[in-house]
């Protein structure tokens, strides 16, 4: 299965937030969105994701200061990518090989395109590992 196929499934949308928003910003997109990450862009491109576990991490550096902060002082910047044809196996294998749990979706061009959450990929495999047992089976009782 391919990543597209994951995107066909659970849609398209991806929440992005500017480097320069504050902190207080993005939990009230995070919020707002019901999600744990996104996906930070500047004219159109990707430079950099940020999560609800690099707001925690901070927290204990400075509470009071983190919510005025800029986005881009605790976003991460070395953002893994994949594209719409990745198979899920492999995605799967960087994400716990990375230890990241969400991975933005590009084109060929580098555009965002979709998002990725492990909770996305573990539901494809379950799926496709269901499909899979009712094929075998089918298989074995039609013998």
């Amino acid at each position: 299965m391919l990543i597209v196929t994951v995107l066909r499934a659970k849609g398209d949308f991806v929440a992005t937030v500017a480097p320069t928003a504050t902190v207080r910003d993005l939990l009230g997109v995070l919020s707002e969105q019901r999600i744990g990450a996104a996906v930070v862009t500047a004219d159109d491109a990707i430079v950099g994701i940020v999560s609800e576990r690099d707001v925690v991490r901070r927290l204990a550096d400075d509470a009071d200061a983190l919510l005025d902060r800029r986005v881009s002082e605790i976003m991460t910047a070395d953002v893994v990518t994949c594209a719409r044809e990745t198979p899920v196996e492999d995605l799967a294998r960087t994400m716990t090989e990375r230890r990241i749990r969400h991975v933005p979706v590009v084109d060929d061009t580098g555009a965002l395109i979709g998002i990725v959450s492990i909770g996305d990929v573990v539901k494809s495999r379950i799926s496709e590992l269901e499909s899979e047992r009712n094929d075998l089976v089918g298989y074995i009782g039609a013998r």
